[in-house]
């Protein structure tokens, strides 16, 4: 295949989380995948420990995806789910609800993790309002929490960088359970930590501070991802859901990068063993071909909304364009297939040891203040440079890059999300670049 030529002028496209200065003074730029690997434009294979962006779960450029969205983009490439339907969008539902928790079997259709949180948001919103009691309208966060960027996600989630030049602006009923990092107690934990569980019971001060009959729902990551990997500490989980059905309060599993497979599961309500009442999904629910994401609802939640509006009338104000679009439609039942076929829930799981055994062989090497992790995602905490938070890791990442392994970072940690597919070798190599090249940074 020959190479397109590289495009001298970069200054059109406003990169999202990006310094975009920065990068265009050096790019990187990648102009083909396959497998575990991408090539850049200049030929260099690179190694992906991240799968994308926490998303490409079953590998790059998957030919029964490729052939699957390349036959619908020449059967059906577009159909409005308005008042009308396409057959594939209610296959691929019926797909994914397969794999949610039992009873979660009711999905609606977005094209992000954004737009999922906002709709289960949404959602929340107005069950609460369909069975009698539309004074819930608080909604509950947590502090480091990421739940993409809409002002829901954004007021509900709790990156302060994420939140600052739009703090006028952000929905005005909402609180925040604190954080479960607490390296002093929890660092150099292997899988769940053993401290922490108690931090759930602040939802019983929240609830204290506002009366029950103001929340409509909590939110939480049940693996935190882009704050920087932090793990749930055991029970903890457990006893949010135990809180929330005790005062009729919604419990949502934002599940955007712990579903389909991440955990070695399918979702990680499965994995802990907790079902929410809502599940948000995007990423990997179709292998990040085509933009798509979704929500799981509980058969409560959508009977109570759908069979409470008025007969003929539209029950629930809200949709996308794109919703169930057919080509991430085909996408999403492919790869859902794949996922099937070639057992990559139970393969992640299988590797998981070796995943574990590997990141935390980097405890004591140079900079190296924690690591943590649980199935295939890890998280390693660096010291930071004084007077210049994420200074060392941007370094690490950038060399790690040129090294022929890409691996993500926020702030002074690093997060490694390889595709579901990845070897015992490349688990060996994606490690042993990072210990290479904390060796040279200083």
């Amino acid at each position: 295949m020959t190479s397109r030529p590289v495009i001298d002028d970069l200054s059109s496209f406003w990169m999202p989380f990006t310094a975009n200065r920065q990068f265009k003074a050096a790019p990187r730029l990648l102009e083909s995948a396959k497998g575990m690997y991408y090539r850049t434009t200049d030929g260099r294979e690179v190694l992906d420990g991240s799968a994308g962006l926490w998303c490409v779960n079953a590998g790059h450029a998957r030919e029964e995806i490729v052939a699957a969205i390349a036959q619908q983009a020449a059967t059906l490439d577009f159909a409005p789910t308005f008042q009308m339907g396409h057959p594939l969008a209610f296959e691929a539902a019926r797909k994914v609800a397969e794999v949610m928790p039992a009873g979660l079997d009711r999905v609606f259709f977005t094209n992000s993790g954004s737009e999922s949180v906002d709709t289960a948001l949404k959602i929340a919103l107005a069950y609460h309002r369909a069975r009698g009691e539309g004074q819930r309208t608080k909604l509950i966060g947590r502090e480091r929490g990421y739940h993409g960027v809409g002002f829901g996600g954004i007021s509900v989630g709790g990156i302060g960088a994420n939140r600052k030049a739009y703090s006028g602006q952000l929905l005005p009923a909402i609180d925040h359970l604190p954080h479960t990092h607490s390296p002093e107690h929890n660092a150099f934990s292997k899988g769940q930590p053993a401290w922490g569980a108690h931090l759930a019971d602040e939802l019983e001060r929240i609830v204290a501070l506002h009366d029950a009959s103001t929340i409509a729902a909590v939110i939480v990551e049940p693996v935190a991802g882009s704050t920087g990997v932090l793990i749930p500490p055991q029970g903890y989980l457990q006893r949010l859901r135990e809180i929330c059905t005790k005062h009729g309060i919604l419990l949502i599993f934002d599940e955007v990068i712990t579903g389909f497979g991440r955990l070695g599961k399918a979702t990680a309500s499965e994995y802990f063993g907790v079902t929410p009442d809502i599940i948000t999904m995007a990423k990997a629910i179709n292998n990040a071909a085509v933009p798509m994401g979704g929500v799981a609802a509980s058969r409560t939640i959508h009977d109570t909304i759908v069979n409470g509006g008025a007969p003929g009338a539209i029950e629930l104000f809200h949709g996308y364009t794109y919703s169930a679009h057919p080509l991430a439609a085909a996408a999403a039942i492919a790869t859902q297939d794949l996922y099937r076929r070639e057992g990559l829930f139970a393969r992640a799981e299988a590797l998981a040891p070796k995943f574990e055994a590997a990141a935390h062989a980097l405890r004591g090497e140079k900079h190296v203040k924690d690591v943590r992790n649980l199935g295939l995602v890890a998280g390693v905490e660096l010291e930071s440079r004084d007077g210049a938070p994420g200074a060392r890791a941007y370094e690490v990442f950038v060399k790690c890059f040129e090294a022929g392994v890409l691996i993500r970072f926020t702030g002074d940690i690093l997060a490694f999300s390889p595709p579901l597919i990845v070897s015992e070798e490349e688990i060996a190599r994606l490690f042993g670049t990072v210990r290479d090249v904390l060796a040279t940074v200083q």
